[in-house]
C-alpha cells in the first residue's frame, strides 16, 4: 500500500577507531577525527585505546587534525 524509496547503501569499511577504556562508558571517536596522538575520553577523561569497528566511511576534509598546530589554551599565560 505504502511505497518507500529504495534508500541507497552507504559503503562501510574498517575504520579504527579510539574507544574509552573505562566499564560502562560508551565513548567513542573515529581516529581521523582525534586531536591527538593518544586521546582521552570526551565524556569521563579516562584513556582511550585503539580498535577497529564497521562503520560507513566519511572524509574528513580538515586532513590530519593530529598535526594542527594548538594555539595557546585559555587560561595559560604568555609568560
Amino acid at each position: 500500500m505504502y511505497n518507500r524509496a529504495k534508500q541507497t547503501e552507504v559503503p562501510e569499511g574498517i575504520t579504527t577507531i579510539w574507544s574509552c577504556t573505562q566499564e560502562g562508558c560508551k565513548g567513542w571517536m573515529r581516529d581521523n577525527f582525534a586531536f591527538e596522538e593518544t586521546p582521552t575520553c570526551r565524556l569521563c577523561s579516562h584513556p582511550m585505546e585503539r580498535g577497529t569497528k564497521m562503520l560507513p566511511l566519511l572524509q574528513n576534509s580538515n586532513g590530519d587534525l593530529k598535526a594542527i598546530k594548538k594555539g595557546i589554551q585559555i587560561g595559560q599565560s604568555l609568560i
